[in-house]
């Protein structure tokens, strides 16, 4: 008899144990579970911030290349002006040049201290003159189209 309630009781102390245990694995799958909710919602968060992060930044390439597309624009119509302004000097010089040959050679005509020769050379140099004027109004009027 005192073996059987030894027995008994070293039964129950062992059943007693084996319970306690599978309540703390019960309450570690528990936390085990929680941890692993905290995980997933961290790395949501994190997926969250890196999708804002990834945003913001292709809206700044954006802007950067906006600005530079714009800049490009701008650097292209200060080119063109500067280029217009320089076939109209160049027109301008070649017909003062033009004028001070035709007066030249009128004043030479009258007082007649030209010679044919060098009539025929002022002749010439103003054909050539005007010829390069032409060039560059053909080239202006294409710069003023665009």
């Amino acid at each position: 008899m005192k073996k059987s309630l030894i027995s008994f009781a070293v039964l129950v102390v062992c059943i007693q144990f084996g319970f306690s245990q599978e309540t703390e694995q019960a309450t570690d799958s528990v936390l085990v579970a929680q941890q692993i909710e905290k995980q997933k919602q961290e790395l949501e968060e994190a997926k969250r911030i890196q999708k804002q992060v990834d945003k913001a930044e292709k809206a700044q390439k954006k802007a950067e290349k906006a600005k530079k597309k714009a800049d490009k624009a701008i650097k292209k119509q200060e080119k063109l002006e500067s280029a217009i302004a320089s076939r109209e000097k160049a027109i301008r010089k070649g017909e003062m040049k033009i004028q001070k040959l035709q007066n030249k050679l009128a004043k030479g005509k009258s007082k007649g201290k030209i010679s044919p020769a060098k009539e025929m050379a002022i002749n010439q140099d103003i054909s050539k003159i005007e010829s390069n004027v032409a060039k560059h109004k053909e080239k202006l009027a294409k710069l003023q189209k665009k």
